[in-house]
């Protein structure tokens, strides 16, 4: 029999090349090619891997009909949130995060709560039956519908697969499953790339839905291949932030938008749903507010969330200004502190800038770059900013104030939460409100007249 040739594989990209390089041509990393063997179409003991028998053929786009049972409902209403609607019947999700952040404990909670017209199977290659059943006990979840499946071997999976039929597969974890006709090492490049596609291929020829677990690298970033987040139709990051808040949030969807947030909160009984997220970025004071503390309506997705950001301005201590903000962009803090000291002649120059965001979350919305200008005019001069007084707008280059989207709902929020009097742009297509409670104005000039007095 001839040897099987040997190629190098990038564990970062998966590029192969047939013999070793430094860095990778495809991705530019270094020092990340690794010894592999191809793919073989048939396995040592002559078994073969799943192929459909169904020849593909094509359909015209306006025969195809879409019901309204095309999603399944979780019964979660955070992960119904990120998926844009539930989860897409055939559809494969690829949920990373870090060791001990609760993605075993959210998916047996999503197999005990979603609404299928099938049998879930729950397959895992990390932990014995009992410790799911343990954990299913702790959180509630009564699985009448659920199937456990203790194994790793790609061939035996595709087996109880073709076996059960199941509406929901849960795979936890992608990283365990192996095949002979990839290496003999789980985890690998070739590994997943493989087993990912027979299990991707099987559901989609199924109309089952799949959820992958995946391990994290210490980046933060899905362990394997690149390719691996191109071949699944969804990709969530579970993540938690400083305040314990654990966040779900999606990077790629394609059945929905990217921009929703899922919030949870993890005690003894699993992840609860947060059902008043705001009051979880706010502090509560008794007395007014202290020097560089802004509130902003933020809009999350489908939702506004109420944030305060905190600013400390201090004399350089190392002769040039540094700016400290893991939560908000660097550049933005620093163009802002530009703006400022062009249009209202305060310096920053010579002073360190230090940002944060109550409660952990990043922000990247436009509309925080006023309640930034805000907070930092407070910590430099030391006026607290009025109490009870929320703000947002874009800035742009010039000094003005611009509109940004969903102003109704962002001034109902703040009022709901306490803020009834709102700083602010005017409201797009609506004349100059004559309500004392929304001021609105143009430049920035004009907002740090009206709001620290000159």
């Amino acid at each position: 029999m001839a040897k099987a040739k040997t190629i190098f594989e990038c564990i970062e990209c998966g590029h192969q090349e047939s013999r070793w390089l430094g860095r990778c041509p495809q991705c530019g990393a270094w020092n990340t090619m690794e010894e592999s063997l191809p793919v073989r179409s048939v396995s040592k003991s002559g078994s073969k891997i799943f192929r459909s028998s169904v020849k593909s053929v094509s359909v015209g786009l306006d025969s195809i009909h879409v019901d309204d049972g095309v999603r399944y409902d979780t019964g979660i209403i955070e992960i119904n949130r990120v998926l844009g609607g539930g989860i897409m019947k055939g559809s494969s999700i690829l949920l990373g995060g870090e060791p001990g952040i609760g993605k075993s404990t959210l998916m047996i909670q999503l197999a005990g709560s979603v609404k299928t017209d099938g049998n879930i199977l729950y397959i895992s290659g990390e932990e014995s039956a009992k410790q799911i059943k343990m954990r299913a006990d702790r959180t509630g979840v009564t699985g009448v519908n659920i199937e456990i499946f203790i194994e790793t071997e790609l061939e035996l999976l595709l087996g109880e697969m073709e076996k059960t039929k199941p509406a929901v597969v849960i795979l936890d974890s992608i990283q365990t499953v192996i095949s002979e006709e990839a290496g003999k090492v789980p985890g690998t490049v070739n590994q997943i790339k493989y087993c990912g596609h027979e299990l991707i291929s099987w559901c989609k020829q199924n109309n089952s839905s799949l959820f992958f677990v995946a391990h994290v690298t210490k980046e933060g970033v899905i362990a394997g291949p690149k390719v691996l987040e191109h071949m699944v139709d969804t990709v969530l990051y579970f993540d938690h932030i400083e305040s314990g808040l654990r966040v779900v949030r999606a990077v790629k969807n394609r059945f929905g938008t990217i921009d929703e947030l899922g919030l949870f909160l993890m005690n003894e009984h699993g992840l609860q749903e947060v059902t008043d997220p705001s009051s979880l970025f706010l502090t509560k004071r008794k007395d007014e507010m202290p020097p560089g503390i802004t509130a902003v309506p933020v809009y999350e997705g489908t939702r506004v969330l109420m944030i305060e950001i905190q600013a400390l301005v201090v004399p350089a201590k190392s002769g040039f200004s540094r700016v400290y903000s893991d939560r908000i962009d660097s550049n933005r803090i620093s163009r802002i502190a530009a703006l400022l000291e062009k249009h209202t002649g305060l310096k920053f120059f010579d002073h360190d800038i230090y940002i944060n965001v109550a409660g952990g979350i990043r922000l990247n919305e436009v509309g925080i770059d006023l309640a930034v200008a805000g907070a930092l005019y407070s910590a430099r001069t030391g006026i607290p900013f009025p109490g009870a007084t929320a703000t947002a707008g874009e800035l742009s280059l010039a000094g003005e104030i611009l509109p940004i989207p969903h102003m109704d709902r962002r001034l109902k929020t703040a009022r709901e939460m306490g803020f009834p009097r709102f700083i602010g742009p005017s409201l797009p297509g609506k004349k100059n409100s004559k309500n004392s409670d929304h001021k609105e104005i143009s430049h920035i000039k004009e907002y740090v007249k009206t709001v620290f007095k000159g």
